[in-house]
């Protein structure tokens, strides 16, 4: 009995906190990276479901991803939908579909040449990385297939000064067949060759490079499951890895695991990151005790956080806006001045 009440006060404080909106509360920490007073703008609200991969382009538009899970983003006849990405103008404050279907694309970065890159996942999307060449419109396939099979979801991206890409291959819903034996990171050579570079980090998901192209940072987040929706209400998972991890990144682009950075077991782990010109890093954090951004040196120490609903992704503008950080959160995108600029690729 006594433990009863015990757990009922407990739930009962949890989903208080949880009720709480988080974005009336303030960001906090280093006042050299995010300075007193500063809050989030709401930049979009429209997404069916999970907004994700926030990128900008060379030109200052903001692209982000609309993941309309097909169990769940239906219209009124019971079709899903295909997914979709949006365009956002800093300028105009307009948004806009950029392309539909969208191959149900979750991460995108732009690359030296100013050409998107996305990650296609799966629940009818394509398995696979393409290229989109910003002047013509037309995309290529750069990645489709390993060891002749399909990726399981490639999520999220990101790209080396040397052109290279990596990508993060988890699954965390869809129907297909998982074809490749472990969930793991890729990299793509200029050559257009694909090698699986880490099968240790648990389940990936976001991935970023350092500045000084040293370090593959990799986030695992370990839900249990491959197929979210699939399994019925009220079953639970063993959740397993939940961390932010550094690997070394050799000039060959190989990668050898390095340390854990932070570990947030037993809560959820991150989603996407991205870093600033210093190296620090910009996690998106799916903690439901505290969601939010964290800002972490690159030693992992927390410099700062800023709280948000669930966030997915994190991305910095560019030209005037390269010290705005955009955050994909729910079916929403928001923004925030920070003091810090985001890295991006040097222009080819």
């Amino acid at each position: 009995m006594v433990q009863r009440i015990q757990n009922l006060i407990l739930g009962s404080l949890a989903c208080l906190v949880l009720s709480q909106p988080a974005l009336a509360q303030f960001p906090s920490g280093d006042p050299s990276i995010i300075a007193a007073g500063v809050t989030l703008e709401k930049i979009f609200e429209g997404g069916c479901i999970l907004t994700e991969g926030v990128a900008a382009a060379p030109d200052g538009a903001i692209y982000f991803s609309d993941i309309t899970f097909t169990a769940k983003c239906q219209n009124e006849q019971g079709q899903p939908e295909a997914g979709h990405i949006w365009k956002y103008d800093p300028r105009t404050g307009e948004t806009s579909i950029f392309r539909s279907p969208s191959g149900m694309s979750n991460g995108i970065k732009f690359d030296a040449r100013g050409d998107m890159v996305i990650a296609e996942g799966a629940d009818f999307g394509g398995r696979r990385v393409i290229r989109t060449d910003m002047k013509t419109g037309k995309s290529t396939i750069v990645a489709g297939l390993y060891d002749g099979r399909r990726f399981n979801a490639p999520n999220d991206i990101t790209i080396d000064e040397k052109g290279r890409i990596y990508f993060s291959d988890p699954r965390y819903l869809g129907h297909e067949p998982l074809d490749q034996p472990v969930m793991a990171v890729y990299r793509i050579d200029t050559d257009g060759s694909v090698h699986r570079i880490v099968t240790d980090a648990g389940k990936p998901n976001g991935v970023a490079v350092s500045p000084d192209q040293k370090t593959l940072y990799v986030v695992s987040n370990d839900n249990g499951a491959t197929g979210m929706f699939r399994m019925g209400e009220g079953r639970p998972t063993l959740k397993n890895r939940m961390a932010l991890l550094a690997y070394d990144l050799a000039p060959d682009g190989s990668a050898s695991f390095r340390e854990v950075l932070v570990d947030y077991s037993p809560q959820d782990g991150p989603d996407g990151l991205v870093v600033d010109v210093d190296g620090n890093l910009y996690v998106t954090v799916r903690d439901a005790t505290r969601p939010g951004v964290a800002v972490y040196s690159p030693e992992g120490e927390e410099l700062a956080f800023i709280p948000t609903e669930l966030p997915t992704n994190v991305g910095f503008g560019r030209g005037t806006e390269s010290r705005t950080l955009y955050i994909t959160a729910g079916k929403s995108v928001y923004r925030i001045h920070v003091k810090r600029e985001g890295y991006q690729l040097p222009p080819r």
